[in-house]
């Protein structure tokens, strides 16, 4: 994705300070969206677009902190850095907390509040990738019969096609057929494949496979 298709919302209702920020993220190809109020920006936020958002902590009517919290309320997901001339550490202590990836203090070293910015966009680029290939394997995991799922679930885990078999009460070969077909159907050319899309949608936990069973061979 290019940097002009980078957007970073600043919110800050000191206007000199909110037209040299923008100045500032423009300067190097950033599309940076101006609010003097959290009330804007939220009525403008929308949750596709690939974004960041520099947030003043004290603002009338709306602080950052309420504003941080209505973006959850919303599903607003984008990383927040706060920027603030009264860093005081309770309010540090909470932005965090509530999920805010950087403080910075006002007046702001310039290439230190870039660099956080583009460490922003980056970890949101990031998260979207991984909440679009969950998606796509959620697709793929819906078009399984429910069989198919039976024999993915021990499967994943670790389990020989033997005890996958006994689990579920069938011959080995009608393992290795279903098998088969949930390889298929899932696009995946090795079990290891079908263990990492399984970890993604969160079937299994990757701490919780069966030690010593890792990638078991066809009717073993």
């Amino acid at each position: 994705m290019s940097a002009a298709e980078q957007i970073v919302y600043v919110v800050d209702d000191d206007a000199g300070m909110l037209e040299s920020t923008v100045w500032l993220l423009e300067s190097v190809g950033l599309t940076a969206r101006p609010f003097t109020n959290g009330a804007d920006f939220l009525d403008a936020c929308t949750a596709e677009q690939h974004a960041c958002v520099l947030l003043d902590v004290r603002m009338p009517a709306m602080g950052g902190l309420q504003v941080q919290q209505a973006m959850k309320e919303r599903g607003l997901a984008h990383p927040i850095i706060f920027v603030s001339g009264h860093a005081d550490v309770p309010i540090v202590v909470r932005a965090f907390k509530a999920g805010a990836v950087d403080f910075i203090e006002k007046p702001y070293n310039e290439q230190l509040l870039l660099d956080s910015v583009q460490q922003a966009l980056d970890r949101e680029r990031q998260a979207q990738g991984r909440d679009a290939g969950r998606r796509a394997v959620d697709e793929l995991l819906a078009r399984l019969t429910p069989r198919e799922r039976d024999v993915l679930l021990p499967l994943v885990k670790g389990y020989t096609n033997r005890e996958i078999a006994a689990q579920l009460e069938v011959s080995v070969k009608t393992v290795d057929l279903y098998r088969s077909r949930v390889m298929k159907r899932m696009g995946a050319e090795r079990l290891p494949d079908l263990v990492g899309m399984a970890i993604a949608a969160g079937l299994v936990e990757p701490l919780r496979l069966r030690e010593g069973n890792q990638a078991p061979e066809p009717g073993a």
